[in-house]
């Protein structure tokens, strides 16, 4: 099969490789699309290595571990590959675990399919793993509860927009820049939802954030969803999130964040967690539960699913890059340089020199 193994200098070579094996409890997919994610570059860079560092899946069964009972040959699946494992989604064939494999409706592309899993699984640990305190979808509230948004053309920043909808979380202070236009879209004004833009300056920024904070319940803010954690945007939410009850969850980890008073509930979602056999946060720990990020995940890809065959859920807008995985390179260079604005990039397997066209489409 073909594989683009992603350099440190973000040049891809594309090599022959094998094709994967599963264990018992993975689904080896033909690829038919493939997302990407600005981890996709970052990895390779930052850890001086080259790799295959796709993770997001669209495409059919190809084989099956022995233990695997949801999935078939020939299904139409979308799927999380393991990070820094083998078999990632740059190439021809790749490997997920059968938890973080999900059936996609006939009706979803496998473009649409590609742009989920990563990003939509983040915003969903993120609000509903790492805070405490918000409803999840399926049982939502009837009451205000604000949340900032920061970064919300983003993927991330999307999905959390669009499962705080189906939680009814209520207003909404989302922020955005040259994707405000898309973030319109997705939220619901008459409910108190606004959108503010970060490229007029930190300084006025923050002052509209404590414009927004007045006028909501209680004139407070107890949680606070930075995805994208850098750039001032953990300090600008700082000053406005409430000491005592203040929860905020960041995406990147490593970066000083002394800026966020010692008095509010720090966490990091790291969308790695759904492979953790349980949840690291202590308030878990606490508790001697035997399920957690794994169960999550494994719930939350289906709900995914059935959210898709339904209409109340859907992807996150997509770009093709031409050539398939010899697209993956510009398209990766592009991240780094913060080209993408409320899309996400994707690549055809059929397009690329030596494969030949598939039966799936």
């Amino acid at each position: 099969m073909k594989e683009a193994i992603v350099q440190p200098d973000l040049q891809v070579k594309i090599v022959d490789s094998e094709i994967p094996v599963p264990n018992d409890d993975e689904v080896v997919t033909k690829v038919v699309v493939s997302g990407s994610n600005p981890k996709d570059w970052k990895r390779p860079v930052m850890s001086n290595q080259a790799m295959n560092s796709g993770d997001d899946i669209a495409g059919v069964v190809h084989q099956v571990g022995r233990k695997v009972y949801e999935f078939k040959p020939g299904d139409r699946v979308a799927a999380f590959h393991q990070m820094m494992a083998p078999g990632g989604s740059f190439a021809e064939y790749a490997v997920s675990w059968a938890h973080t494999t999900f059936h996609i409706p006939n009706h979803t592309s496998f473009e649409e399919a590609a742009s989920i899993p990563l990003a939509a699984m983040t915003a969903a640990i993120g609000l509903y793993q790492r805070f405490e305190g918000l409803p999840l979808p399926w049982h939502p509230t009837t009451k205000p509860i604000p949340l900032i948004i920061y970064g919300a053309a983003s993927a991330v920043g999307a999905y959390a927009i669009k499962l705080a909808q189906l939680s009814n979380i209520h207003p909404l202070i989302c922020i955005a820049g040259r994707g405000i236009p898309f973030v319109e879209s997705l939220i619901t004004p008459s409910k108190g939802d606004i959108i503010l833009d970060y490229r007029s300056g930190d300084q006025k920024l923050v002052a509209d954030l404590k414009s927004a904070v007045s006028k909501v319940p209680d004139s407070k803010i107890s949680y606070a969803f930075d995805a994208v954690s850098e750039n001032n945007s953990f300090q600008n939410i700082s000053q406005v999130l409430d000491p005592s009850t203040g929860q905020i969850t960041l995406v990147l980890p490593g970066k000083d964040f002394s800026a966020i008073p010692s008095s509010v509930t720090q966490t990091a979602t790291m969308v790695g967690a759904v492979h953790d056999a349980t949840d690291q946060q202590q308030f878990h720990k606490a508790t001697g539960s035997r399920t957690g990020n794994t169960d999550f995940g494994y719930v939350m890809f289906r709900f995914f699913g059935r959210g898709l065959a339904e209409g109340w859920f859907r992807g996150h807008p997509t770009e093709v890059r031409e050539g398939g995985l010899g697209g993956v390179g510009s398209a990766l260079r592009d991240l780094k340089e913060g080209k993408a604005s409320a899309v996400k990039y994707v690549f055809r397997l059929e397009e690329t020199e030596g494969v030949e066209r598939y039966s799936t489409n």
